[in-house]
C-alpha cells in the first residue's frame, strides 16, 4: 500500500486529475497527522479507486462522510479533511469546479492537518475557483497560499499579478509587483508590469521600468512609450532625451521620427538641438526640401533666439512658400530685432499677399524718407559746428 497522500493536480483551468494512491503521511515532517482507523483507510482507498468509473458516487459518498466526521474527535476531523479532498477531485471530474473549489477550501481549513497539506489543498482551490471563472476568489486563496508558502517561485508571483491585473484590482496588483526582488526582464511581464504600475496611478515607477529596459537592443515601441509617458508626466525635457538616445542608438530613423525628435527638443526647451537635428536631416536627405521642413527649422531658429539663422531661414521659407503668413512672421521677427529695411520689405510683401495686420506694422516703423532727411540735417549741422 502506498504511503502518498491524496493529491488533485493543481493545474489551472484543467480538471483535478490523478488522485494518487493511499491516504496515511502527511507531507510535513514537523506535523504529524492523528493516526486514522483502519475502517477510514480502507473506505478512503476503496473510494479513489472507483474515481474514475463512477465520480458522481464517490463524490456523493465522501461529501456524507464529511459531514458526518465533521464533529468527531482529531482523527474523525483528520479523515474529513482527506474525504473533502477526495470528494473535490470526484467534482473537478465532472466539471464542477465550484464544488470542488469550496471542499477544498473546507479540507484546507482543517486544524488537524499538517501546515504543508493544508498550504496545497489551498492552492488547488485557488485553481478550482479559476476553472469555475471565479478569478477574485481564485486570487484571494492563491494570495493566502503565497503568503504561507516557503519561498513560492517567482512565477506564482506573476500568475498572481495576472489575475489581480484581470480584474483591474491595479493598486493590489502593483503591491505584489513592488514586493518582488527584481525587474522583470522577459516582455510580456515587463508590459504586465507597465500596465499594471500605469492604471495603478504610478507612472513614476512605470517610466523608470520603461527606462531600465531601454538598451541597444530594445524596439523601437518601447523608446517611444517611455518618451510619450515622459511627456505624460509633465516631463518633455525628458521625453526629449529618451528619444534623442534612441535616435542615436539607432532604434528610432527616418523622417517622421526626426521631426517628432525635433518637436520634443523645441517643447523641451532645447531648440537649438531641434535646428541642428533638421539641418543635418536635411542635408543628408533624411527630411525632403519641402517648405514644412524648413518652416519647423526657422521655428527652431526662431526659439533658439539665433537672430541670423532665424532670419535667413525664415525670408527662404517665404520666398518658397510665397505665403503671406510667413512674410508677415519675417516681417514681425526682423522689426522686433531691429532689422528695419528686412521688416519693411517682408511686410510690404505680405500687406500684397493680402495680411491685413502688415499695414499696422509698417506704420510703426520710421518713414525711410524721413529718415533720409532727417539724418541729412545731422550732416549739415554738424558741417556748420566743425566750419567745414
Amino acid at each position: 500500500m502506498s504511503h502518498a497522500l491524496i493529491r488533485c493536480r493543481p493545474l489551472p483551468r484543467r480538471l483535478l486529475a490523478g488522485l494518487a494512491a493511499g491516504l496515511l503521511l502527511a507531507a510535513a515532517p514537523v506535523q504529524a497527522q492523528p493516526a486514522l482507523p483502519g475502517s477510514f483507510i480502507r473506505d478512503l482507498e476503496g473510494l479513489e479507486a472507483r474515481l474514475a468509473q463512477a465520480p458522481a458516487e464517490v463524490s456523493e459518498r465522501a461529501r456524507q462522510q464529511a459531514e458526518r466526521l465533521a464533529a468527531g474527535n482529531a482523527a474523525d476531523r483528520w479523515a474529513r479533511a482527506l474525504y473533502l479532498q477526495l470528494a473535490a477531485g470526484a467534482a473537478a471530474r465532472r466539471g464542477e469546479h465550484g464544488r470542488a473549489a469550496a471542499w477544498l477550501s473546507a479540507a484546507a481549513g482543517s486544524e488537524v492537518a499538517p501546515a504543508a497539506w493544508r498550504r496545497a489543498r489551498l492552492r488547488e482551490a485557488a485553481f478550482q475557483h479559476r476553472a469555475a471563472g471565479e478569478t477574485a476568489a481564485a486570487a484571494a486563496r492563491f494570495g493566502r497560499w503565497l503568503e504561507a508558502a516557503e519561498a513560492p517561485p517567482v512565477e506564482e508571483h506573476w500568475r498572481l499579478i495576472g489575475w489581480l491585473a484581470e480584474l483591474e484590482r491595479w493598486e493590489a496588483a502593483a503591491a505584489r509587483l513592488d514586493a518582488l526582488e527584481a525587474r522583470p526582464r522577459e516582455e510580456a511581464r515587463r508590459a504586465l508590469a507597465l500596465s499594471v504600475y500605469r492604471r495603478a496611478g504610478r507612472d513614476g515607477e512605470a517610466l523608470a521600468l520603461l527606462r531600465e529596459g531601454l538598451d541597444r537592443e530594445a524596439s523601437p515601441a518601447a523608446w517611444r512609450r517611455a518618451a510619450a509617458l515622459a511627456q505624460q508626466l509633465g516631463d518633455p525635457g525628458l521625453a526629449a532625451a529618451l528619444w534623442e538616445a534612441g535616435w542615436r542608438r539607432g532604434a528610432l530613423s527616418g523622417a517622421e521620427d526626426l521631426r517628432r525628435l525635433a518637436r520634443l527638443h523645441l517643447a523641451g526647451g532645447t531648440p537649438a538641438r531641434a535646428a541642428e537635428h533638421l539641418t543635418k536631416g536635411l542635408e543628408d536627405g533624411v527630411l525632403a526640401g519641402e517648405v514644412r521642413h524648413r518652416r519647423l527649422l526657422a521655428a527652431a531658429w526662431e526659439a533658439a533666439r539665433d537672430h541670423d539663422l532665424a532670419l535667413s531661414a525664415w525670408e527662404a521659407v517665404a520666398r518658397e512658400s510665397e505665403k503671406a503668413a510667413d512674410w508677415l512672421r519675417l516681417g514681425q521677427l526682423a522689426h522686433g530685432w531691429g532689422h528695419e529695411a528686412l521688416a519693411r520689405r517682408a511686410l510690404r510683401r505680405a500687406r500684397t499677399l493680402g495680411a491685413e495686420e502688415a499695414e499696422a506694422w509698417l506704420a510703426s516703423l520710421p518713414d525711410p524718407e524721413e529718415e533720409g532727411a532727417a539724418a541729412l540735417a545731422d550732416q549739415v549741422e554738424r558741417s556748420v559746428q566743425t566750419g567745414a
